[in-house]
Parts: C-alpha cells; structure tokens; sequence
C-alpha cells in the first residue's frame, strides 16, 4: 500500500508527496512533517483525509527488531529478579561459620573483660580449652567448666547474646552478618518480612536443629534433598532462606549492551 501526503510548506507547485510506506508516513508523525490535520491518501481510498482520521494515526507502530530485544531482555531480567532462588546447604553452612566466628570474637572479648574485672580465671579457661581440643569427646569438661568461678554467669550472658544476635538481625534485616555476606536472607514461606515472633520462634527451632547433631545433623542434611532447601527449623517454624532478589538493569544500560 503506498501512501502520500500534501506537504503545506511548499507553496508553489506539487504539493503532494509519496509514495511511502506506513513505516516512513509515521516516523513523518515522530518528525513533526505530518500533523493530526494534514491531508493524508493512500492507494485504495477515494478522497484525501485528514492523518488523524486514518485507524493507523491511533494503532502502535510494530516494534523493531532492536526494540523487540530490549523487551525480551528487560522480561527475562524481571523474570529472574523476580524468581526465588533457594539458599542451599553450603552457602547457608559458609552464613552460618561466618556467624560463629563473630560470635566467637565476642565471646573471647566477653571473657577478657570478665578477666580483667577478677570475675573469670582466663588461665584456667584456658587450660579446659586446650583440654577440649584434645579430647572433644568428653563429658566431664561442661561440667568442669562451669564448676570454675564466673563461668555460669559467663554462659547465661552469652546465650542470652546468641539469642539476641539471631533474633535481632532476622527480625530487622532478615539476615545476620553472615547471611548478608553471602546476599542470602530468611522470610515467612509465603514470601512475607519475617516478624519479630516468627524470628523467636525460629531460634527456639533451630535449638531442636541443633539437637539433630546426635543423629548425623539429619535436621541440617534435609535441606540437601527438600525442593525449598528448608532445614528442619524452616519446616517447625514456616520459613525458607532465600537469595536476595539480583537488581534489574536500568534502561540506559541495557540500550548500551544492546
């Protein structure tokens, strides 16, 4: 179909021109040559009318094949920005020695200072440390330990403290230090903000994971084979850990790449 139209800044002789394609006739409209009152015809019609009469002044022009890629693009980024992707159980386990090693400075700190106040004797600390490493195996150094003086008052703070740190950080940010580092994070199974219940609900599990440790930590290794990655602490108290969602390209960026 061939189209033309009458060009008003000519005054002087044939005003009319074409043939052009739909295509040409619109990037006039983008152009500012062919306005909503200019008289328009293409083959097949029988008078001229105006550009804003025709059904084609309204239709969205088919897209490019530069333009059909960069909305291929921006939906597949959507789509995987979008996408939940489970935390499995080596970056979950990486999250959570980062964790211990923090909690672990802590608890050093704690003991320094409780030394320097007289409360704890950190040489004798030291020695059933040595005595663990030794023998991890044995009983008899819980009770030694807390036989020493300060050390009871020691090991409430200090699980008062690991209470605080897991609850806090999942209840506020969803994700401890550990976690963040590794652009992983906990929320409800539904995919809602954990809550601050629902953060001390979880920890209380996770003591009930940890007990699993006698059975080969089957309530860790479960996380191995369920679809969502869960740990049993996940399953108790309705959760998942999932990767932070990967942040879309902005449209100037894309348009670089394309």
């Amino acid at each position: 179909m061939k189209w033309f139209y009458i060009d008003t800044s000519i005054t002087d002789g044939d005003r009319r021109q074409g043939p052009f394609s739909i295509d040409e006739i619109r990037n006039f409209v983008n152009e500012g040559k062919i306005k909503e009152e200019t008289l328009v015809w293409h083959s097949g019609e029988t008078n001229w009318k105006a550009w804003k009469d025709y059904p084609e002044a309204t239709e969205a022009p088919e897209p490019t094949e530069e333009e059909l890629l960069k909305q291929t693009i921006e939906t597949l980024l959507q789509s995987r920005m979008t996408r939940k992707r489970f935390a499995g159980f080596f970056v979950r386990a990486n999250a959570f020695i980062i964790d211990n090693i923090i909690l672990s400075l802590t608890g050093a700190l704690f003991l320094y200072v409780m030394s320097l106040a007289g409360l704890i004797d950190i040489n004798a600390v030291s020695e059933i440390v040595n005595q663990y490493i030794e023998n991890p195996s044995s009983t008899e150094l819980v009770s030694k330990a807390l036989e020493l003086p300060g050390m009871s008052a020691f090991f409430t703070i200090w699980s008062f403290v690991q209470a605080a740190y897991f609850i806090v950080f999942h209840a506020i940010w969803g994700a401890t230090p550990g976690k963040r580092l590794f652009h992983i994070h906990v929320e409800m199974a539904g995919g809602e903000k954990l809550t601050w219940a629902f953060s001390m609900f979880r920890f209380i599990a996770s003591i009930v994971t940890q007990a699993t440790i006698i059975f080969y930590g089957l309530g860790y290794l479960i996380v191995l084979i369920d679809p969502q990655k869960r740990a049993l602490h996940d399953y108790i108290a309705r959760t998942r850990v999932v990767h932070d969602p990967i942040e879309q390209k902005n449209s100037k960026e894309i348009n670089k790449e394309v």
